[in-house]
């Protein structure tokens, strides 16, 4: 009753091969939503584009990009053929290491805030310029619970995260009389494969931080990032924070022995 169709228009999502930002793809697709597909992954981009304009009458584009190359996210924006663009999901992020910060490599450091926060910055930047040509623009920031709690072996993280949400939050404000909505949303404990990154491949460190509960799933991010995009053109989510039901903050949450 009180949704809105986001049918025919075009979304760019950044670090869309896997995870949430595979999944949000998937239910743009099945919206009638057209698609602009980043990441470094290539082959993974170009087996989704298979499947989803199999499934749904869409045109997807995949491009291969490095977000923490800005000259990269340049050339990859120039030379887009079309640059009608109504959605952009920044969803391209990541942890490295849980180390304490003194511990932590600064090469470690520094790709966090590269991806994190200059990637983010020159994408929006960059295809600002078009969605502001949109009837019904919208920006959608892939923020964290961390970006609210600084916790021991996060502060670069943390930082990077805390960087997202008052970027969002600026920008509405600078884009207050634009058709244009910003929304942070800030999931907490996911099972994707961002703890296997974050613990370089360590898959047992991975599985045991999602061991004794139950945690979000990308399916559940991409649920409410659903809703945020198909309110009413007058209603504007400016922030969502998703946790898990036995999750009481980013670093409280009960699990039991079994």
């Amino acid at each position: 009753m009180y949704a809105e169709s986001i049918k025919g228009k075009t979304a760019f999502v950044s670090g869309a091969s896997a995870g949430i930002g595979e999944t949000v793809s998937k239910m743009l697709a099945s919206n009638g939503v057209n698609l602009i597909l980043a990441a470094r992954r290539i082959e993974k981009l170009e087996n989704l584009k298979s499947e989803l304009e199999q499934k749904y009458n869409i045109k997807v584009k995949t491009i291969k990009l490095d977000f923490s190359k800005a000259e990269d996210i340049k050339n990859a924006v120039e030379n887009l053929e079309d640059k009608k663009i109504d959605i952009l999901i920044n969803n391209a992020g990541l942890a490295l290491g849980k180390d304490l910060y003194y511990n932590n490599t600064i090469e470690d450091s520094l790709q966090m805030i590269r991806v994190n926060c200059e990637g983010l910055i020159v994408l929006t930047r960059l295809l600002l310029p078009f969605i502001l040509k949109s009837e019904h623009g919208h920006i959608v920031n892939l923020s964290s619970t961390a970006a609210d709690e600084a916790y021991s072996g996060g502060a670069i993280y943390c930082a990077t995260k805390s960087f997202v949400e008052m970027f969002g939050d600026s920008l509405r404000v600078e884009l207050i009389d634009k058709p244009v909505k910003i929304t942070n949303i800030k999931p907490g404990a996911v099972n994707t494969e961002f703890s296997t990154v974050r613990f370089k491949g360590d898959k047992e460190k991975a599985d045991n931080v999602y061991k004794g509960f139950d945690p979000l799933y990308a399916e559940d991010i991409a649920d409410n990032i659903e809703y945020v995009l198909t309110r009413k053109s007058h209603v504007q989510i400016s922030s969502m924070t998703i946790m898990a039901e036995n999750q009481g903050s980013a670093t409280i949450i009960h699990k039991n022995n079994k």
